[in-house]
């Protein structure tokens, strides 16, 4: 069974996780991040972008992302811009999953094609929902089995209804894509998270990110703090 790693504060879990990522970042091999949106994740990427990487050679794309523009305060494309993709990680390749399209699914077909090649992915975050989810895969999806399905047909999907707020259509990475990693991190904060990651390691699974614990696909780190 995973073991949930238990750190001092929300700063020190954030370090550790950024000191993991930049690690599978220098490995040979793939450079690509998946970088999850969030508030959680903010430290963890302020501190990545301060460490000397070979930006230039690194790609950083997202787990999920809310179907509104760019520049909206709920974009999380403009918070991994403004917190990770300053200084020297500005000089990394960036691909958002909103683009130009009408809709959340054909958002999702164009950037399911830019990612394919890039798989597998050097290191992937996530975060998880109080509900359970991960990226934009909510329990009551009526399509839930595909998303988990590690050996699923999509690797990027459009989400017409989410659980939380903001209440808009979200673009996700499936299950099948999130595993495609050389590392994946789950950070989460707060005793309510950490009690419903004890119900997911123990057999929940009608709770999403049990998909990524009862894996053997990827390597698998928990990062808690209160």
């Amino acid at each position: 069974m995973n073991r949930i790693e238990t750190f001092e504060n929300a700063e020190a879990a954030a370090e550790a996780a950024a000191l993991a990522i930049a690690e599978a970042l220098t490995d040979p091999g793939p450079r690509t991040l998946v970088a999850t949106g969030g508030r959680t994740p903010w430290p963890a990427y302020g501190a990545l972008s301060k460490m000397d990487l070979a930006w230039d050679e690194i790609t950083v794309t997202q787990t999920d992302e809310r179907f509104v523009e760019p520049s909206s305060e709920d974009s999380n494309a403009r918070q991994i811009r403004s917190t990770l993709l300053t200084g020297q990680a500005a000089r990394a390749r960036f691909i958002p999953l909103k683009g130009d399209g009408p809709t959340p699914e054909a958002d999702a077909k164009a950037a399911e094609a830019q990612l394919a090649p890039l798989l597998p992915t050097a290191a992937t975050l996530l975060g998880m929902g109080d509900d359970g989810h991960i990226g934009s895969i909510f329990p009551r999806d009526p399509r839930l089995a595909d998303w988990l399905d590690p050996d699923g047909e999509r690797l990027v999907i459009g989400v017409e209804t989410a659980d939380e707020k903001p209440y808009v259509p979200r673009i996700s990475m499936t299950v099948r894509a999130l595993l495609s990693t050389g590392l994946l991190i789950i950070l989460i904060t707060g005793e309510g998270k950490r009690k419903l990651m004890e119900r997911a390691l123990s057999g929940d699974t009608s709770l999403p990110v049990s998909a990524v614990l009862r894996q053997g696909r990827a390597p698998l780190r928990i990062f808690w703090a209160a």
